[in-house]
């Protein structure tokens, strides 16, 4: 019955519009008054939950995404795609695409790239011809790839929300969702032209050389290479993949202020108050989030959920799909974060029973949590983008079909294919251990 009160309190506080952690919090408040037990418990099993030293890297990863997004960095990053496929059919859109991943895995945020890119590309597209639907849809898919790269602190998350279920390392998580982006890019980069040459947008110019593609590269570099240092200083154990968040904060303000003196005094302020909020945000989360995984874990949630799927079937492919709906489904109604820390202490043993890895499962986990926010009701990049671009929801989702067919693509991949999510981690093994 417990469980019971736990489930229906949390669904429907939901339902009722209450802000996610609240509506954690309140559930498992309910729940624990409803047992007789004290209240005490929930906010011991909040603060220890928050109570991690690797926690520290999520602020950091958030003041460094802050920092490369009021830091200018993103016009160098459009010049430098644009120089390099801007040319070709539908050439804003693909440069759109390069863009995004590059700013991605810069700031490691699918919200702060499509602020950054969509405020440049997306008027920039709807001045040179192209629908609004189109340039809002490509922005926010490509922004997506963000939630996978090395500067990503969902990554973080997700190594701590398997504490005490299974360990994963969280440089083996970082090397593990390198290819499964490069596949993401390249499946957006395919959407984005399937579209263009089917809406017969033309092309803008001529290749403007390799000279050019250089120089932009080289405005370009010094932004880029926030991603190098953190994977070499961590390889060449120079530092944690903690300290690494930490560096690339040092690197981003280098970065902003000394090569490109972009970041004024004004946007450092900003990026200071958006990080403190966005941390409390997450760190909150996680500690109610805590309190919440407590119950579940106390009620035999993962144990009652993989009976009733082993009910439907025994065969593995089966059993993966079926998480994939599940997660996709949650992922709609719940923010990223809170996605991550509910459902992998529910999924994470069903999959591994079935033999897929805890960090291919945790790409897996990511790639759903990233469809989540660009599907209704709580789409949050999907949002900013349709803002940026001055178009409803309903007129994109009309033609989204090409783009989640690129994520649904990526997502099968990563599940069915494990190389795609582990060779690079077994290929590194020594190091990420």
């Amino acid at each position: 019955m417990e469980l019971t009160v736990l489930l229906v309190s949390f669904t429907l506080l939901l339902v009722l519009g209450v802000p996610v952690a609240f509506s954690i919090g309140l559930s498992s408040v309910a729940t624990i008054l409803y047992a007789g037990l004290p209240v005490a418990v929930v906010f011991q099993k909040m603060v220890g939950g928050m109570q991690i030293f690797s926690f520290l890297a999520i602020p950091f990863f958030v003041f460094a995404g802050e920092l490369m997004l009021y830091g200018g960095i993103a016009d160098r990053i459009v010049r430098f795609a644009n120089s390099l496929v801007g040319h070709v059919r539908g050439g804003l859109g693909m440069s759109n695409v390069l863009g995004c991943t590059l700013f991605g895995g810069v700031a490691g945020s699918p919200l702060a790239d499509v602020s950054a890119m969509g405020s440049v590309m997306i008027p920039l597209m709807k001045k040179e011809g192209y629908d609004a639907d189109y340039a809002v849809n490509v922005t926010t898919h490509a922004a997506l790839v963000g939630a996978l790269m090395p500067t990503s602190h969902n990554l973080i998350i997700f190594t701590l929300a398997t504490t005490g279920i299974a360990s994963v390392s969280v440089f083996s998580l970082i090397l593990a969702g390198v290819i499964p982006a490069l596949l993401l890019t390249i499946c957006n980069l395919a959407a984005a032209y399937y579209v263009a040459v089917k809406r017969g947008y033309s092309t803008h110019g001529s290749f403007p050389g390799w000279k050019e593609v250089l120089i932009a590269l080289l405005g370009a570099m010094p932004g880029l290479l926030v991603v190098v240092i953190i994977l070499a200083g961590i390889l060449s154990g120079i530092f944690t993949a903690t300290e690494s968040a930490a560096t690339a904060v040092f690197w981003a303000l280098l970065v902003t202020v000394l090569a490109y003196r972009s970041l004024s005094w004004e946007n450092f302020l900003k990026a200071c108050a958006k990080a403190c909020k966005t941390t409390g945000v997450v760190l909150f989360l996680i500690g109610i989030s805590s309190a919440f995984g407590y119950f579940m874990a106390l009620y035999e949630v993962p144990q009652k959920t993989g009976e009733m799927m082993r009910a439907v079937s025994s065969e593995p492919w089966v059993i993966f799909l079926m998480i994939n709906v599940l997660l996709f489904v949650l992922g709609t109604f719940l923010d990223m974060a809170a996605t991550i820390l509910i459902c992998t202490p529910i999924f994470l043993p069903i999959a591994a029973q079935f033999g897929m890895d805890p960090v291919q499962f945790g790409i897996v986990m990511l790639i759903n949590c990233a469809l989540g926010l660009n599907t209704p009701p709580v789409g949050v990049t999907q949002f900013v983008g349709c803002a940026i671009g001055g178009v409803s929801v309903g007129q994109v989702m009309r033609s989204i079909l090409p783009f989640y067919g690129a994520l649904g693509v990526t997502l099968m991949l990563v599940t069915y294919v494990p190389a795609f999510s582990l060779w690079l981690p077994n290929l590194f093994r020594p190091a990420a251990g």
